[in-house]
Parts: C-alpha cells; structure tokens; sequence
C-alpha cells in the first residue's frame, strides 16, 4: 500500500442564499474549482489525472447526470479522464476525497482530483410522479433545497424529522444554553472575518461572478444583536437562523497523489492522509455523528487528541459543533480553541456537497500557518451519519 497526500485546494467563495451566486449553475461552479485547483499546480498536464471524484448531494436539477464528469469536461480537463459523482449528502466531498486517497492507496491511480459542489439556490422544485396516468387529486411541488422530501411512509417518524428539530433533540441530551450557542456563532464569523483581512483565504478562494469573497460573514455580529432573533424550529427553541449554518452556493476542489506524482504535479504535497472514519447513528442524533467518525479515523492514524494541533469541523448548527467538542475535550482535545481557528459554516456558509472539500483545504493551511503537524476535518451527516479524516503536515513531520 502506497500513501495518498493532498497536493492543493482551492475552492470558489461561498454565496448566500439567492446571493451572489444565484445565477451561476452548480456545474459552472463546480467547473471554476476545478479550475482554481489546476491553476495552483501549472505544471500537471490535466490529461495526466487519473479519476476524477466529486461531491454532490442533490442530484434533482442542473448537476443531474453526474456533475463530476461534466464539470470536468467544462473545465477543459480532457474527455480521456473519467469521472464520477458521489453522494452522501453533506459530507459528499469528504468522502470523495476518501475514496480517491484509497484509490491511490491501492495503486489504481497516481493522481485523483476530488471536490464537491451544490447551489442550494438554484435547487429545483420537483412532483412526484404518478404511478398512474390522469390522476384525479393535486399534486404539490417540493422543494430539494435541504432535508427530507418524498419521505417513504415506512420510516418511522422519529426519523424524519427537521434537521433544526433534530437538534435541538441534541441541546435538550447535552444542555447546551441558547447563549453558548450564540457565543460560538459570533466567534465563527469574527474569525472567518480576520481570516480574511489577514489574507488567509485568498491563495485557496477563485473569484466567481464578481464575487471574491464568502458572502455570508457578518463582521458585526454580536451575542446582543443574535439574542433578539426567533427560534427557528420550536417556540420556544434554542436554534435560530444566527446559530445554524445558512443555506449556501459554492463548489471546492482538491488535488490528491501519490509520493511519485509529485513531479507531474510540479509541487511538493502540502499533507498525507494519515486515517479515516466514519459512524452512524439513529438518523435523529446525526449533529453528534462526528464524534466516532474522528475517533476512529485517529485510530487508524496511530495517534491521540493530545497529538491534534488542529481540527475543522463543519458547523452545520452551533449545538452540534459545540456537543462534539465538550465530548472531544473528555477524550483528549487539548483546547476547543484548535476547532475551526479560520472560521467555520456559521459564518462561511455549508454549500452541502463543496464543505468536505472546503474542510481539507482550510486544514492543510492552518496546519502550514500554526506548524502543527496533525489535525482532522469532521462533517455531521443528514441520516444519521459522519466521516472524518486525519492529515499529517509535512513540512513538521519531516
């Protein structure tokens, strides 16, 4: 078995919401990360890529018929390079960047190029279809903008349920205040907003339809300002539309290779991919899913919480992020001030299908800014699921 290492990121700002990006399609956006990736290594010949891996959760609109292979071909990667779509929801690009490290593990392949993508903006309303022709009764659109929809009748209840909802299941298992929620919130968005006045994101962030930067930071966010927001999901419930990650247009793309793809890359690899996890859960407790999935993933690599310099995790809500932690904290974590120290999806945004690919990419760079040598980028899953890896940073290790 041979190593897989990242060899580059690059991922396009994330939009709001009917932002910026609302009308670009999601295989435009996922076509500009790939772009971005190629631009950072000019040496590779895109013919050279192996496979090609990408992520994506809905499927139902424009991405259909699998946005990996025509984002690719948009790109102008040749048509001799195959490609493919995965979907596992939020942590799609996460796990495509899993599948292509075993790919190249295996010795299938010497260079893979992974990503993922979703424009929850342009995600379209679909009706079922009838089993007969001519049906007599209405028939509602629904929206696959996030969650659930033509739910199977056969599932139970308990299992279907908002992802909001939940959630705030979760605060009510782990007591996790309205306040510490909000706190956490305006933490994301000031550190995403310094991020970006130091610098940070612009050598991984391609500017997209005028847009050079994460559209959702709010840099005068405050506890006081998110305290005077409704609940969103119950009445008197502790998730808002402050304290949740916002629905998000964005793609991300990462290059992967083995040690001798370093020559046709033209670049030394910024990490290795020492371990990965993955857990499931009952569908209602998925916020808290990443837990296992890291534990397991620092398994694999050989090494413990104390030994983490750095951890992204994707704040699909404030309580979920903050129930991950206060149980990392008992199994090891040394600080809860390692997690996310660039920002995360509060204040970045959660475009489902690019956030695994943002996750790594921001990892590796805050490994080579602090010289730290190990850290781990985490996803929570609708259904109940995680996925979670471990990179090791080079230029400490060697």
């Amino acid at each position: 078995m041979s190593n897989a290492f990242l060899y580059s990121a690059a991922r396009t700002p994330f939009g709001k919401f009917n932002g910026a990006l609302a009308d670009v399609r999601p295989d435009d956006l996922a076509a500009a990360a790939i772009s971005g990736v190629l631009a950072q290594t000019p040496s590779l010949d895109p013919a050279a890529i192996d496979e090609v891996v990408w992520g994506n959760a809905n499927g139902a609109g424009e991405e259909n018929r699998n946005v990996g292979r025509m984002a690719a071909l948009l790109a102008g990667v040749p048509t001799s390079v195959p490609g493919t779509t995965v979907n596992r929801l939020c942590g799609s690009s996460l796990d495509a960047a899993m599948a292509g490290s075993r790919t190249i593990e295996t010795g299938d392949a010497e260079i893979v190029l992974v990503g993922g993508v979703e424009s929850m903006t342009r995600a379209p309303w679909v009706l079922p279809k009838p089993s007969r022709a001519f049906s007599a009764g209405d028939v509602t659109a629904v929206s696959t903008t996030l969650g659930w929809r033509l739910v199977n009748p056969r599932m139970p209840k308990e299992w279907t349920v908002a992802l909001g909802e939940c959630n705030e299941q979760l605060q009510e298992r782990f007591g996790i205040s309205r306040e510490r929620q909000d706190e956490f919130a305006v933490r994301s968005h000031r550190l995403a907003q310094q991020a970006w006045e130091d610098g940070f994101y612009d050598p991984l962030v391609t500017p997209v339809a005028e847009l050079s930067r994460d559209e959702g930071i709010r840099a005068g966010s405050s506890t006081g300002k998110l305290a005077g927001l409704k609940p969103s999901f119950r009445p008197d419930g502790t998730i808002t539309a402050g304290n949740a990650s916002p629905l998000s247009d964005g793609a991300s793309a990462v290059i992967l290779g083995s040690e001798s793809a370093a020559a046709a890359i033209g670049r030394d690899p910024l990490g290795r991919i020492l371990g990965r996890g993955a857990m499931a859960l009952d569908p209602q407790d998925f916020g808290y899913a990443p837990v296992e999935a890291a534990n397991r993933a620092l398994a694999r690599a050989g090494i413990t919480w104390d030994q983490v310099g750095a951890v992204e995790l994707n704040e699909a809500f404030a309580v979920q992020s903050l129930a991950c932690i206060d149980t990392w904290l008992k199994d090891g974590l040394r600080d809860p001030g390692i997690v996310n120290q660039r920002g995360g999806a509060i204040a970045i945004g959660h475009p489902l299908g690019a956030s695994g690919g943002r996750l790594l990419g921001t990892l590796a760079a805050v490994l080579k800014e602090r010289r730290e040598r190990y850290g781990v980028a985490a996803i929570c899953i609708g259904v109940g699921q995680g996925l979670a890896v471990v990179l090791e940073n080079l230029e400490v290790s060697r």
